[in-house]
């Protein structure tokens, strides 16, 4: 008999309550998930503020349903 290795079901992140930004602190609205691993959590102004940055080195990311985030039309143009 021969085994397979079935990898593990895909678990989708959000932003939730009481996480935090990793640049100040401030109540999570955007994560950002990287392509050489890891990811990344802000508040809605530091993710407006670093979003021409995080586009080119992101791979997906998910916002809080009230957030708009700048990045979401830069990553659109880039497809």
């Amino acid at each position: 008999m021969t085994s397979t290795l079935t990898p593990p079901p895909q678990v989708e992140e959000r932003p939730i309550a009481g996480e935090r930004c990793d640049r100040c602190s401030a109540a999570a609205k955007l994560r950002v998930t990287l392509a050489e691993g890891g990811d990344l959590v802000f508040c809605g102004h530091h993710a407006n503020q670093f979003a021409e940055k995080l586009v080119p080195i992101a791979i997906d990311f998910t916002a809080e349903p009230e957030f708009e985030w700048r990045g979401t039309d830069l990553m659109a143009s880039q497809n």
